[in-house]
């Protein structure tokens, strides 16, 4: 198959999907092409979707590949559509960062590091996608140990857990967002826990990089993550 009509397939390909398509996923697909070929085509792709002025881009999300809505059109793009960002109060955003950066790990340990009763934000987490049940511990008990799914690394537009942000780094943007003091979170805090302000919207990526599609549907929620957009 001639290079410019690999592209073609692959741009068919990976618009078409409702979801990040793994190259094992195209390799598959396209079985005459060799994996070598189409990881130079990906790669051309996406430095020409990353051109100045365009207003889909190709990334890579979750282990896949993903056409989204440039950044800078993302006000127009929620207009459109009417749609508001997912945004995270301050427990499930602590939740679920103490589970992406310690996984796996059970829930008397989550609680331990909190300080409160995590059962409704676990479960919450888990109604939404966003963490997932990874066995049990080898422990009095056996408790279930906790982490995290494809759906949140594609929720905040992270190719895979290497992308996370340091600890210093988010330290930094909470003491920021502290000092903006932003709105009231819209999820029901925990029992024992005050309410805090709002927290950072660290599914902005998803927001503001909307997956594209003919469909024009949003994923609010990562029960039906990053739908397609523009």
């Amino acid at each position: 198959m001639e290079p410019q009509r690999i592209k073609a397939t692959l741009e068919s390909l990976i618009f078409a999907s409702g979801e990040p398509v793994s190259l094992a996923r195209l390799a598959a697909t396209l079985e005459v092409v060799p994996r070598d070929e189409l990881r130079k085509a990906l790669s051309e792709l996406t430095i020409e979707y990353s051109g100045a002025g365009r207003g889909i881009v190709l990334e890579q999300v979750a282990g896949g590949f993903q056409f989204r809505t440039a950044k800078d059109h993302a006000f127009y793009v929620r207009k459109l559509l009417a749609t508001k960002p997912p945004r995270l109060s301050r427990p499930l955003m602590e939740t679920v960062a103490i589970i992406a950066y310690r996984q796996p790990i059970t829930r008397p340990e989550i609680e331990a590091l909190r300080g409160v009763d995590c059962a409704a934000v676990i479960e919450t987490l888990l109604e939404r996608r966003m963490v997932r049940v990874a066995g049990r511990k080898d422990a009095p008990g056996r408790p279930l140990l906790y982490a995290t799914t494809p759906e949140f690394l594609e929720l905040f537009g992270l190719s895979d857990l290497n992308g996370l942000p340091d600890l210093s780094e988010l330290r930094e943007v909470e003491a920021a967002i502290e000092a903006v003091g932003a709105g009231p979170p819209i999820d029901e805090p925990d029992k024992r826990l005050p309410a805090a302000p709002e927290a950072p919207d660290l599914g902005s990526s998803q927001a503001e990089s909307s997956p594209a599609s003919h469909q024009a549907q949003s994923r609010e929620e990562p029960s039906g993550p990053s739908s397609k957009q523009g």
